[in-house]
């Protein structure tokens, strides 16, 4: 089954599903009193991910403790990174971290922080990811091939049978590709799988290297 690089989706039968469901998500948010951004208990979650992974690389980088101890600090850095990517920086670029957008903004810059591109991730997943949800070949947060198959379109082979047992050894691999290899892909081919990124400003050519090199040097 081939897909086409930019599929377009028609609603041929004016179905109003998308309204529809917005409504009732606003409706649920109203009927029990919440607020669809983030909350004072988000940003102490969002403080206390930050304070560990700043805390463990001062000690780990300036205090030189033990290996046994580093490797561990190490192990505590790896999942608060993923902390402050799942629950700072993806809530921050899809505007649902604070009712600020400046906040909204410097939670989704934090990325940048990390070592990868906020710019590059915009464009990776809030536009393409959130067009394109897992149609194959155009969705490059399914491309994983060929060491992963993630929809029937991609090429079966014997050995993703067992896919599920070393998928997870594999994932603690994504960071380093992430930060070292695939932001810079997509910035020199200007585009995310088959898909072109909006042409980038100087600004953002700026803040994509100085981020870059701050991260690394």
């Amino acid at each position: 089954m081939k897909t086409s690089p930019t599929p377009k989706f028609r609603n041929k039968k004016n179905s109003n599903f998308h309204q529809e469901l917005k409504k009732r998500v606003q409706e649920y948010f109203d009927t029990n009193n919440k607020k669809p951004t983030g909350n004072y208990s988000l940003y102490f979650k969002a403080g206390l991910f930050w304070v560990i992974y700043i805390a463990l690389y001062v000690h780990v980088v300036f205090y030189t403790p033990a290996a046994w101890i580093a490797i561990l600090e190490c192990l505590v850095m790896g999942c608060a990174t993923a902390a402050i990517g799942f629950n700072v920086m993806h809530d921050g670029s899809h505007g649902s971290f604070s009712s600020s957008k400046i906040l909204n903004k410097i939670a989704a810059s934090s990325v940048n922080a990390l070592g990868a591109s906020v710019i590059m991730w915009n464009n990776k997943h809030n536009i393409i990811h959130h067009t394109y949800t897992n149609i194959g070949g155009v969705d490059d947060d399914i491309e994983i091939q060929p060491l992963i198959r993630l929809c029937p379109s991609q090429k079966r082979y014997f050995f993703h049978r067992y896919q599920h047992i070393y998928v997870w050894l594999l994932y603690t691999q994504l960071y380093i590709v992430w930060v070292f290899a695939t932001d810079f892909v997509k910035y020199f081919r200007k585009k995310v799988g088959p898909v072109a990124i909006k042409k980038m400003s100087t600004w953002e050519h700026i803040s994509f290297w100085v981020a870059k090199l701050f991260f690394y040097f």
